[in-house]
């Protein structure tokens, strides 16, 4: 069972939402299709005007779960074990000035944090102490600082070697820049790669993908705004470049990711939708040889929505899609040029057209299925940016559990159904979120049995199986 350590989970923002589920194509006023709302929180409850760029982090020893969300002036940091009802512990001020643009990334148990505000460097926290916030929202400080750039657009950390990668500062011609966090408080330079230009963004991986000619080598893919370029870092005091592609229709060259196996790069330009009028489009390149990379094919989304950030985990490709809130696509059968969106969440209801009002970024790598998204409001008074949590519908609450005993339904209404057709169920628990118990049960007959929650206040609660680990059930 999860450790539950915080005694401040009653503590909810005044302005959070309670969890809405997705039903005939809407949740609440948000157009939906497979995706629920959980929560949702506005950037003026962080005592802010806007929000963009976000991240996440899972305590190894806790195994709760935070949100590190960007602010124009900060960073908020947020316990969302219970994501219907997010604590909101505090947030680390900018090291200088209030910017549009802010990007968090994650070492072990430390936050990497740069901005576009002048001199800004890049700030160092020490998630552990979310672990014993007494009083929220608490204004925290910096525990390192690292000033070898002022101002970035991006960071990239690779944790297989322990380096981070500011990208799009005013070193090394915009090309990455490398800092040394082995020691996370004593971040180090450690040279850059000047020879392609600006990085906009980047990805680093220790490649495994199909080119054995690079196998173990750390490798960066830069999006250099009318290029991908791809260079060999391993030996951070001599980069090698590998190459360079281009394609058609560039407009500016943003953001990209790996497939799992690294065999396809999934790029997204930013400004091709608004320069020529394409819907949502995403480039699937083929980087089978990295020397020589392909044009794979391309992918048009059902909208005319600008493309932001872009992620893959397993089979799914994420997509914050501005205003077109938030895509999930399969690209299971990518190697036969298809890719298929299995759902979305739109939380701009203005229009679907291409701008840069709404989603700004999506982190899908929680273990929960709590997805994050971070919103922005470029150019319209009218949208209220901050942050959103969604999960998936009707969510799989017994992938810990063996695969026999069926747990329906879910979001729980009154009465909560465990069956097996051929495993033993010998116990079962219910706690609330705060580790109380309230119902146990042993030598359960038939393998089946019934809860009668409908006493129950809606939130989250905790099922223990048969001694399995704790998984959470939502009721609403």
């Amino acid at each position: 069972m999860k450790k539950i350590i915080f005694t401040l989970a009653t503590f909810v923002s005044m302005v959070a939402t309670a969890q809405t589920p997705c039903s005939n194509g809407m949740a609440g006023n948000y157009p939906c299709s497979g995706y629920d709302l959980l929560s949702e929180i506005p950037a003026s409850a962080f005592g802010a005007s806007n929000a963009n760029d976000s991240w996440g982090w899972t305590d190894p020893t806790t195994d709760s779960e935070y949100v590190l969300l960007g602010l124009d002036n900060g960073t908020a940091f947020l316990n969302i074990d219970d994501p219907v009802n997010p604590v909101y512990l505090g947030k680390l001020p900018t090291h200088t000035t209030s910017s549009i643009w802010r990007d968090i990334k994650t070492y072990g148990n430390y936050a990497f944090v740069i901005s576009e505000a002048g001199n800004h460097g890049m700030q160092v926290f020490d998630l552990t102490r979310l672990r014993n916030v007494t009083n929220p929202p608490q204004t925290f400080t910096e525990d390192a600082h690292y000033n070898g750039f002022g101002n970035a657009h991006n960071l990239v950390i690779n944790e297989e070697v322990e380096y981070a990668y500011g990208v799009g500062t005013s070193t090394f011609n915009g090309g990455p820049h490398f800092v040394d966090i082995s020691d996370p408080l004593n971040p180090t330079a450690a040279g850059g790669f000047q020879v392609d230009g600006y990085s906009h963004d980047g990805q680093v991986v220790v490649y495994n993908g199909p080119d054995a000619d690079y196998a173990g080598r750390e490798i960066y893919v830069g999006s250099n705004e009318t290029e991908i370029s791809i260079v060999d870092i391993t030996n951070k005091s001599n980069p090698v470049a590998i190459s360079t592609i281009t394609y058609t229709n560039t407009a500016y060259t943003h953001q990209g990711w790996f497939t799992e196996d690294q065999k396809y790069f999934l790029l997204g330009d930013e400004i091709d939708e608004i320069n020529f009028g394409f819907n949502t489009r995403t480039l699937v390149f083929d980087f089978s040889d990295l020397d020589n990379p392909q044009l794979s094919f391309e992918y048009s989304g059902a909208t005319e929505a600008t493309d932001h950030n872009g992620y893959v985990k397993g089979d799914n490709f994420y997509l914050a899609n501005y205003a077109a809130g938030v895509r999930v696509i399969d690209i299971s059968d990518i190697d036969n040029g298809n890719m298929t969106e299995t759902g979305f969440f739109d939380m701009y209801t203005a229009s679907d057209v291409s701008g840069y009002n709404g989603a700004w970024n999506f982190y899908p790598y929680f273990e929960s299925g709590t997805l994050l998204v971070s919103t922005l409001s470029f150019s319209d008074p009218n949208f209220t940016p901050g942050m959103l949590l969604i999960r998936k519908s009707n969510l799989d609450i017994e992938d810990n559990l063996t695969s026999e005993i069926s747990i329906f339904p879910n979001p729980v209404s009154n009465v909560l159904t465990i069956a097996s057709p051929t495993a033993k169920i010998e116990t079962i628990a219910l706690y609330d979120i705060l580790g109380n118990q309230l119902f146990n049960a042993s030598e359960i007959s038939e393998n089946k049995t019934t809860l009668d929650i409908s006493s129950f206040s809606s939130g989250v609660y905790l099922l223990n199986i048969n001694g399995n680990t704790t998984k959470k059930v939502i009721k609403e």
